[in-house]
C-alpha cells in the first residue's frame, strides 16, 4: 500500500513547524529536539518523513558551517548516536549480531559490515554510509 503526499497536511506541517535557515543556538537546539522527536516516532506519514528530511538538511548547513569536525570513525559515530538516543549495546543485540559482535563493533574492535550499516542506518532512521 503506497501512500499519497497530502500537500495539504504537509503545509499545515510547515505552517506549524516554520522550518527555516537556522540562526543560532536556540534556533539550532529547537530544530534538533523536533528531528529527534521525529527520528524515534514510528511510522512517520510522507508529509511528516519531507519535514524531517528538510529539519535534517537545516540542521547538518548549520552544523557544518558552526562546527567543522575531523571525520569521525564509524565506531565512533555509533558511539555518539547511542549516546543521545539512550541506546544501550543490549539494543542492538539482534539487529547487527550477538552482545560479542556488538560489543566489538561499538569498542571499534571490529569493522561494521555492509550489512550491520544497513541495520544500523534502519534503526537509526540514518544512511547507512555513516556506519562504513
Amino acid at each position: 500500500m503506497t501512500l499519497t503526499f497530502d500537500q495539504d497536511t504537509y503545509r499545515s506541517l510547515l505552517f506549524e513547524i516554520a522550518p527555516k535557515i537556522i540562526e543560532s543556538e536556540e534556533e539550532y537546539q529547537q530544530a534538533l529536539t523536533l528531528a529527534e522527536q521525529l527520528t524515534f516516532q514510528k511510522d512517520l506519514t510522507p508529509e511528516e518523513t519531507a519535514i524531517y528530511q528538510l529539519l535534517i538538511t537545516l540542521i547538518e548547513v548549520y552544523e557544518t558551517e558552526n562546527f567543522p569536525m575531523d571525520s569521525s570513525t564509524p565506531h565512533e559515530i555509533l558511539q555518539h548516536l547511542m549516546e543521545v538516543s539512550g541506546t544501550r549495546q543490549a539494543d542492538l543485540v539482534g539487529i547487527i549480531g550477538s552482545s560479542g559482535v556488538v560489543s566489538e563493533v561499538v569498542n571499534g574492535k571490529r569493522t561494521i559490515s555492509k550489512a550491520q550499516a544497513k541495520a544500523l542506518g534502519d534503526y537509526f532512521n540514518l544512511e547507512s554510509s555513516l556506519f562504513i
